[in-house]
Parts: structure tokens; sequence; C-alpha cells
């Protein structure tokens, strides 16, 4: 049995918005920036595609530009704002993801800007008191927050930061990536400067995304080569992703509430079943646990290191995936730099759980009975190992 519980990372396709990108790998294959029938067909989808995105954020469509994720849009956001307002300084926090403190550390490198990291508690929670008096310590400041911890879940009030903001003169980016289609976001409410999204993390394709830009700004193009995206990036827009991110997101709203509802349901089936089920001494990281703070998605659970070797790589051999920390971290060395700015606890294994809409409460039942038997298979080698090293002293 093969059970997909890894969705933070990526998602799978909906069928929906397979069917719209169908037509694009057909019959309307024309370059969006021709000028002929075959072009204006797919210009006209992509300007629909920008449309459907601003109206759901409550943005207007000459903010939305497409790009081909989130890093790519996270980087442009920090890099091009910090030239173009000769910025010196920057608030950002020790877990956000590495597509933004890469950023920000190779610009501090550069003598560009000094790197301020707000204050978090033992949960991974900004301390807000502390961002105020760095704030107020430094004018003209750029802070970059995410809204929702990609590992652990945390939701971040980036209303309250938004009003920081404004109040102290701050640009304000926010990296969305894990939000966007999980957690309704209306521009109106509150007003950020940067936001951005990627299609794969809500049931859209792969290398497809979006960056808000305030219209109060305009950042020079870190992709030149052409006049796509009103000048912002160069290169033939990706019409297939393009279509298929709208429709993804579409569904997304459209649906909202039955989604929140059901994956809300399979994470705490999932608490309740692991702490019911007799695993010693697990935990959950930052507020993961929690159905308020944390996304309804997402549940990072301290494990006890087994004696055989680890969690995750146990649960694939039996078809089960599951992810150590973000999916991007799992492709370098060392463990969580989100696990370790907020915990030190050693010889502990931290998992992640993330749903999608496509999972189901037997898949859950059956991950944790799979766990339950790790355990047991474990106990028994780890008490036939002490038993033997038991029987070889007496021997000696």
């Amino acid at each position: 049995m093969e059970i997909y519980c890894d969705s933070a990372a990526t998602t799978a396709i909906d069928p929906e918005v397979i069917e719209a990108i169908l037509p694009y790998l057909t019959t309307n294959f024309g370059n969006p920036s021709s000028s002929h029938w075959a072009g204006r067909k797919v210009r006209e989808m992509i300007d629909n595609s920008r449309n459907t995105i601003a109206r759901l954020l409550g943005v207007t469509a000459e903010e939305i530009f497409f790009v081909s994720g989130a890093t790519e849009a996270n980087n442009l956001a920090l890099s091009e704002s910090i030239r173009e307002y000769e910025l010196t300084h920057a608030i950002t926090s020790k877990i956000e993801h590495k597509a933004v403190l890469q950023p920000l550390l190779k610009r501090e490198k550069e003598g560009d800007i000094e790197i301020s990291y707000v204050k978090l508690d033992k949960k991974g929670n900004v301390d807000l008191e502390h961002l105020e008096r760095l704030l107020a310590a430094n004018p003209q400041t750029l802070i970059s927050l995410m809204h929702a911890n990609n590992e652990i879940g945390n939701i971040t009030d980036i209303e309250a930061i938004s009003r920081l903001a404004k109040k102290y003169n701050a640009i304000f980016h926010t990296d969305t990536t894990q939000t966007i289609g999980k957690v309704k976001i209306d521009l109106n409410e509150f007003p950020v400067d940067f936001l951005v999204g990627s299609s794969h993390k809500f049931h859209g394709p792969k290398g497809v995304g979006f960056i808000y830009i305030n219209k109060k700004h305009k950042l020079k193009p870190q992709i030149l080569g052409g006049a796509q995206e009103k000048g912002q990036r160069g290169g033939t827009e990706n019409a297939i992703g393009i279509v298929g991110l709208a429709k993804a997101l579409e569904v997304a709203y459209r649906d909202f509430d039955s989604i929140h509802e059901k994956t809300a349901a399979l994470k705490q089936r999932l608490i309740s079943q692991l702490e019911n089920r007799g695993i010693a001494e697990i935990g959950f990281n930052g507020e993961s646990k929690s159905e308020t703070k944390s996304l309804s998605s997402i549940v990072n659970v301290s494990f006890p290191c087994l004696q055989s070797g680890s969690l995750v790589n146990s649960l694939d051999t039996f078809g089960i995936a599951v992810s150590g920390g973000s999916a991007c971290s799992n492709l370098g060395n060392g463990g969580s730099h989100v696990i370790s700015a907020i915990q030190h606890e050693s010889n502990r294994e931290n998992v992640r759980f993330s749903f999608s809409k496509f999972n189901t409460t037997e898949e859950i039942d059956h991950i944790v009975n799979t766990i339950v038997k790790i355990y047991e298979v474990d106990n028994s080698i780890a008490e036939d190992t002490a038993s033997a090293q038991h029987s070889f002293s007496l021997a000696l």
C-alpha cells in the first residue's frame, strides 16, 4: 500500500487542473508574444489567469507577475528591493525557508545589508515586541517573515506585522508558499509589499508560481531577454503552468471550507492515535499540534530514535512517504535548521506529516499501525542486543 503524506513538499495535480491544461498541450500551443491568432489565444488565457489570481487575493491584475516558483519570487523581492531602495538592514527569523535566508545572507556577505533575527519562543512563534524594537532602532528596514512555516506549520500573524511595517515605514515581504490555497488571504485587509506562491503546493503543476508586487513598487527584472510580464521577467511565459496555477487556486478557494475541514480532521486523528497507541516519549514540534496556531495540513512529530535506523526510511520501505524536514533541506547535508533553531534535544527523530484533500482516514490508521509495528520490532531488536551483550559480559 503506497501512501503519500508529504504534501508540504509537493501536491498531486487536481484532475480539474489537468483538464484545464490539456488544450494548451494540444491545440492552443501558440507563443503568447506572437501577434497572430495562435498567440492571441494563449495571451488571452494568461490575462484571464492573472485576473483570476488578482481577484482571489484582492489586488489588481497589474500587481501579479508569473515566475518559475516561489524560490525565484523570493530572490527577486529580496535582492531587488535591497538594491532599488538602497536598504542597509533586514529583519528575518532563523526558521525561514532557505529561499529567503540564502539570498539575505549573500547580500550580507557582500556588505550590502546587516541582518537582525527576530526572537522566537520555544515553539517558534515570532516575538512581536522584539520585532517592534528592531524596527524602531532601524528605520527603512526590509522585513521578511513567512506566513506559515513549511516544517512545523506555525502560522505567523502577518496582519500585525503589516501594521508594524506601516508604522515604521518598513518594506514587508512575506513568503506565503505554504498558505496560498490553504489560508484565505485578502490583501485588502492588510497591505504587504511582496507576496509569493508556488503552484505545486496547492495541486497545480510544478515549475510555475507568481509574485505579488504592490503597485507602489517597481523592481528591476532579474531575468533579461524580453518584455514579457510587463518587462518584469524576460522569457516566454509557461502557458501550461499558468493556466494550471490559476485553475488550482480557483478550486482551492471554491472548496476551501471542505478541504480545511477534511485536513483538520486527518491531523487530529493522527495526533490522537499517536498519543494513544503507547509509543513512548513522542512530542510535537512548534505549534503543529494546535488546531488554531498551525496549518491544518502539517504535523511535525518528535519520535525517540530507532535502534535500527531512520523512521522516515523505515516508513518508506512500507510505501509511506513522509519527510524529515522540508523537501529542500532533505537534499542537503545535516538536519533541519528549523528544528535546531527552536530546540536542541538530541537523540530524537523529527518527522513531518503533511496532508492534502486526497488523503483518507484509512491511510492515517495504516500509518499509525505501521509506526507501532516498527517500534515493536525495534524494541525487540534492542532487547535481544542487550541480552546478547549481557551474556557476553558474563562469559568474560
